[in-house]
């Protein structure tokens, strides 16, 4: 007879505060990991360059193939639960040198992540300082600013980070929502031949598009970071995974259909516009929405540098516990409950490659490109990780099936295609130099862990 596959969550040993966050608080993190107000403005344009009439079926492979990673990591989720996120799913059924990798690319993601939308928000925060005063602030100070304020927060309470994220998304994609829901009321509920054919799209295209259409999820399972402070996280965290999944998919496939829609209508091209969502607006009549959903875009990217350090303190702090960092990461702070010392480390690596891209003059989309991109490979390869460690955990707990090995398979494909979309074909400078920089962090990483190790092991025999 199989032996059931006992439920564990992590033990209060950590210092963080248990069952503090509700299931809503919970899915708040990924949510504003996933920061789904930026996609509609900035993320959307650039897929629509790659994709065009076909950007709403790029978004939706992406969903399908987030939906594979998701159910991946709810399996995960529901047996047990922790702070170090998908790092320690890869601990619990790949040998150490590998799961280390998982854990080292993770951190990247998180922090790539957050300097890819402090980026973000250094171009939207100047395009209201030079509306408001007539001229920008130093883009540096933006980002130091942006990323200071974002580490405080996360130092102090995650509750209170957890419902400001929750405000901040919740109202923004109100914003967006109106505006399409009035798009279609003042234009009426018709089907855009162009993308229902395909018009002038390519396969190519459509695939490199998948690949940059999935930057607009990563991040999406950052609740699972939250295993120690999620009320019932064994229930509420796999719920959130899902959820967040499936509640972005269908808003990005139904905003990118609906830009491209209202574009045409406005005949604009979506490729070229800086602000679609103020065209929406005023081809909707609702001209006041549009500066609002730029504020709210605003607003969106500092709440995802909030999300991303919360999620990437929590993997360093586990990283601590493990070895693979200093263990004064692993501690948490005694009043606040929060992973404080991983939380400085965190808001210093975040801000320090957005500070020096923008003191060397490097406009905001650019950083959120190039940082955003570096993160995706972080993403991929954790992604894929998780989903090879899945039967190798279930079956050494004698809780494997053909469905959840199927499933892993499916996962890890996905994964690897779209990997190799990112490699070729060859994209340009300086987006063909990030796989050589991230392949040489990985390098260092795992030069890290067997120096640690030896080191480890050293100590022992002498003991």
């Amino acid at each position: 007879m199989e032996q059931a596959l006992a439920p564990t969550a992590e033990a209060p040993a950590t210092g963080l505060r248990a069952n503090i966050l509700s299931p809503l608080e919970t899915l708040a993190q990924s949510i504003s990991t996933i920061a789904p107000t930026t996609t509609p403005t900035m993320t959307i344009p650039l897929v629509f360059v790659l994709a065009g009439n076909g950007t709403w079926l790029a978004y939706l492979f992406a969903t399908a193939a987030i939906l594979l990673v998701g159910l991946s990591i709810s399996r995960f989720a529901r047996y047990t639960s922790c702070s170090g996120s998908l790092y320690t799913y890869a601990t619990s059924g790949l040998p150490p040198a590998i799961s280390g990798i998982a854990g080292w690319a993770l951190l990247l993601a998180y922090i790539a992540t957050g300097a890819s939308v402090a980026g973000g928000f250094i171009n939207y925060a100047n395009v209201f300082l030079i509306s408001l005063l007539g001229k920008p602030a130093p883009t540096a100070l933006l980002a130091i600013l942006c990323v200071a304020v974002s580490t405080f927060i996360a130092y102090r309470d995650v509750q209170v980070s957890a419902r400001l994220m929750l405000w901040i998304e919740a109202t923004s994609v109100t914003f967006i929502a109106i505006v399409l829901a009035l798009l279609l009321w003042h234009n009426g509920l018709h089907l855009d031949p162009a993308q229902i054919h395909l018009q002038g799209v390519t396969p190519s295209g459509v695939r490199l598009g998948v690949v940059l259409a999935i930057f607009s999820f990563v991040g999406f399972e950052s609740a699972t970071t939250l295993g120690a402070e999620a009320a019932n996280p064994l229930r509420t965290i796999p719920r959130a995974v899902i959820q967040s999944a499936v509640f972005t998919g269908l808003l990005f496939v139904l905003c990118a259909y609906l830009e491209t829609l209202g574009m045409h209508t406005a005949h604009q091209n979506l490729s070229e516009s800086t602000a679609p969502m103020r065209v929406l607006a005023t081809l909707a009549s609702v001209n006041l929405l549009g500066p609002l959903i730029d504020l709210g875009a605003l607003v969106s990217m500092f709440a995802c540098t909030l999300a991303c350090t919360t999620a990437a303190a929590r993997v360093l702090m586990r990283m601590g516990h493990n070895g693979l960092v200093h263990n004064r990461l692993a501690t948490a702070h005694h009043k606040n409950a929060t992973p404080a010392a991983a939380v400085l480390v965190s808001g210093l690596l975040t801000a320090l490659p957005v500070a020096v891209l923008a003191l060397r003059g490097v406009p905001g989309t650019d950083i959120y490109g190039w940082m955003g991109s570096l993160a995706v490979y972080g993403f991929l390869t954790t992604y894929g990780l998780a989903a090879i460690a899945l039967p190798i955990y279930l079956k050494r707990n004698h809780h494997l099936t053909s469905g959840s090995l199927l499933l892993s398979i499916a996962t890890t494909l996905a994964m690897l295609l779209a990997l190799a979309g990112t490699l070729y074909p060859v994209p340009e400078r300086p987006y063909n130099w990030l796989p050589y920089v991230y392949l040489a962090y990985i390098l260092c990483g795992m030069v890290w862990f067997a120096i640690s190790t030896r080191n480890r092991s050293a100590n022992l025999s002498a003991t």
